[in-house]
């Protein structure tokens, strides 16, 4: 049964390929004859709908293969400077403008988790929905009380199509894995686990909503960044109600040039927000396309962000936490030399790795990044060049970090579109040294003994009986080491006069032996031989005699 579904949505895939004349999209890039050749040959070129820009197909094709394909042209949208301006413009409606469905399941759905009518919860309820994306839509909506809301809804039957994907995911990970020869190194079982795991958490709103609420609080009073409210009394498994923002999207450039945003202060408290979310709160947006943030342009000169969509946060452990706030630091130090020794100590390299070598390949990617503005660096090349490092020094991707590595990429992508000259490595330096000085030092020391002072204090009544049994257990333990030592110089006795002894059976032995060959020989040989065989033989019987006694 497993095999016939994945087969089936095998062909699904390749009819809605053929459908859009993906094939051909692909293909037409190539100059090759036998290509070219493949080309003419495929039902794409010949089927396709020829008043569809390739963007467009591109796009339609995503949206109709489900959420996996469509996160994935999410994040293709972010890379301008990856993908064609056509292309690009064409999957920046992914972001929010996924092919809606109708209003009346939406509704359906809502008085089904509440098990009341729709007019009972909401005064308005707006069927025709503000955005639309992968996993669920958006409708407006107002509650009794007059206050403005939104109402995120959960896509009908979407837990099915993103199990039957995910499948899919690790049939073709498996093949990776056993047949590629960087198959072992990329992890990609490993990786498709993660992946799954913060998708399938996606279709928890309740979950989103504790996200939201614990997001809220880390920047309670912040001048950077605005997180809406949790409606908890309206909020279910498949809706999520939440106060409504009002804001300009950050992808809409030529509304807040118009308006006279400071585009300089908005780049630079982006690359805050993120290292504060990241090393501050271990606990960061990982969904940070441009459909998921908004600009307050009320004072446009100080603008700050409004960030919505909260399905998918990232977490570090504190190694790995310490480990990439080092090799950041490091790297914007230009210490190719530190950021290759943490590689090794992290074990993200093998362990037979030359250092020397290791920090010159590092220094041939990093070093013409800097002192560059965003606009000025080849994004391509740099991923090429990475690419190329991991594969020569056998460097194993972390599943842990893909979230972390893709929250960056859509950090820096936006980068690129709201202020091209920023410097991403000079703006960062400050907090993370700022950051790096806190955990480590006297400062550091204080905040774990205020953190661990609840702890003690509840321990301190405990502390005489816990003395008491540790002098207790140490006393016990010097006994048995006593008894221990005096057993172990017995041993040892023992085991010197046994090697005595046999030093003597051995010697004795070789005597009598000798004694015996010599008195074997006939007397005309030498004269004095029966003498000294005689004398050989008696010392040997003495010998064997003593080690009798001892």
């Amino acid at each position: 049964m497993l095999l016939f579904r994945r087969l089936w949505r095998l062909f699904t895939i390749y009819r809605v390929v053929v459908r859009y004349g993906l094939d051909e999209l692909l293909l037409s890039s190539t100059s090759l004859p036998f290509l070219q050749l493949v080309l003419y040959l495929s039902p794409g070129y010949w089927l396709r709908d020829r008043d569809l820009s390739r963007g467009a197909r591109l796009r339609l094709s995503l949206e109709d293969l489900g959420p996996i394909f469509v996160k994935f042209g999410q994040i293709l949208s972010t890379r301008r400077d990856l993908l064609p301006d056509d292309i690009a413009l064409e999957l920046a409606k992914l972001q929010d403008r996924v092919k809606p469905f109708r209003g009346e399941d939406a509704q359906r759905i809502i008085e089904q988790d509440y098990g009341q009518p729709l007019a009972e919860l909401f005064a308005e309820f707006d069927t025709n929905p503000l955005a639309s994306a992968s996993v669920a839509q958006v409708h407006a909506a107002r509650l009794h009380n007059g206050q403005e809301v939104v109402v995120k809804v959960l896509r009908p039957k979407i837990e099915g199509q993103i199990r039957r994907d995910i499948e899919l995911l690790y049939l073709l990970a498996g093949l990776v894995q056993r047949y590629w020869p960087d198959g072992r190194r990329l992890r990609p079982l490993e990786v498709v686990q993660e992946f799954e795991k913060n998708l399938l958490e996606e279709l928890d709103l309740l979950r989103e909503a504790s996200n939201c609420a614990l997001l809220r609080r880390n920047f309670t009073d912040s001048e950077m960044l605005y997180v809406p409210e949790v409606e908890w009394r309206y909020t279910q498994p498949k809706v999520l109600v939440m106060e409504r923002i009002r804001g300009i999207p950050v992808s809409n450039i030529e509304q807040m040039r118009e308006l006279g945003v400071n585009f300089k202060h908005l780049a630079d408290i982006g690359v805050e927000i993120f290292f504060t979310q990241v090393f501050r709160d271990n606990f960061f947006h990982a969904d940070m396309h441009p459909g998921n943030i908004f600009v307050d342009v009320s004072n446009p000169e100080r603008p700050s962000y409004i960030a919505v969509d909260f399905g998918i946060m990232g977490t570090l452990s504190d190694q790995d936490q310490h480990y990439l706030a080092a090799n950041f630091l490091a790297f914007f130090q230009r210490d190719y030399r530190r950021v290759a020794e943490l590689h090794l100590r992290s074990e993200w390299v093998p362990a037979g790795t030359r250092v020397e070598e290791f920090e010159g390949a590092i220094r041939s990617v990093c070093e013409p990044m800097f002192d560059r503005p965003l606009k000025d660096i080849s994004f391509g090349l740099v991923l090429l060049r990475l690419f190329q490092t991991a594969r020569r020094f056998n460097m194993e991707v972390q599943p842990q970090l893909v979230l972390l590595q893709k929250t960056l990429l859509n950090i820096e992508g936006l980068g690129r579109q709201l202020y091209p000259d920023l410097d991403l490595w000079k703006t960062a330096k400050p907090y993370l040294e700022r950051w790096m000085d806190e955990q480590v030092g006297a400062r550091a020391f204080m905040r774990g003994m205020r953190r661990q002072l609840p702890m003690w204090a509840e321990k301190l009544p405990e502390l005489p009986m816990l003395v008491h049994e540790a002098l207790t257990e140490r006393k016990q333990e010097q006994v048995q080491i006593k008894h221990l030592t005096q057993e172990m110089l017995q041993l040892r006795r023992e085991l010197k006069q046994q090697n005595e002894r046999s030093t003597l059976v051995v010697t004795g032995s070789a005597l009598l032996i000798c004694a015996s060959i010599i008195l074997a020989l006939e007397t005309r040989v030498l004269w004095n031989l029966p003498a000294l065989g005689t004398l050989l033989g008696l010392i040997g019987v003495v010998l064997l005699l003593l080690a009798s006694l001892s």
